[in-house]
């Protein structure tokens, strides 16, 4: 994994779930444009126009996937193209707290905070925990794949 500064603009942080996509049923239309999205977004990594940020929260629950073959690619992915982020962990710490205390779940609470002190996106394919995320003004835009690829204008 990098570990070096990255202008905060480039950063983007994606949830296990979109992470994930690929690997889900592709017979449903969201999760077929999800899965697009999500190649746009780690072709921009490839290419160094993005930084995809990896924490601790990421290695943890992609080893409890079940599944060998996605577990060991997700992590390759993370291991060539992620950035360690560089942040204040009592802070991420306390804030994970906060948005747990605010009934968001353990791992979700971990990522948002995360994603929050360590880059400018929080990308998920959770519609719950995107609403969560804009009903509590995370410090940062939570958004789906697709939307980030519109915002964005990745093409």
């Amino acid at each position: 994994m990098l570990n070096r500064k990255i202008p905060k603009a480039n950063r983007v942080y994606l949830d296990v779930c979109a992470l994930c996509r690929p690997f889900d049923d592709q017979q449903l239309m969201r999760i077929r444009l999800e899965t697009d999205a999500y190649y746009l977004i780690v072709k921009a990594v490839q290419n160094g126009e993005l930084r995809m940020i990896v924490s601790p929260v990421h290695i943890e629950e992609i080893h409890a996937i079940a599944d060998r073959q996605e577990r060991s690619e997700l992590l390759a992915l993370l291991e060539k193209f992620g950035t360690k982020p560089e942040c204040d962990t009592s802070k991420t710490r306390g804030r994970a707290e906060y948005f747990y205390s605010r009934g968001f779940g353990t791992a979700d609470a971990a990522h948002v905070a995360f994603a929050e002190e360590c880059s400018d996106f929080f990308i998920s394919c959770d519609d719950r925990l995107i609403r969560k995320c804009r009903r509590f003004n995370i410090g940062i835009a939570a958004v789906n794949p697709v939307e980030f690829c519109v915002r964005e204008n990745l093409k």
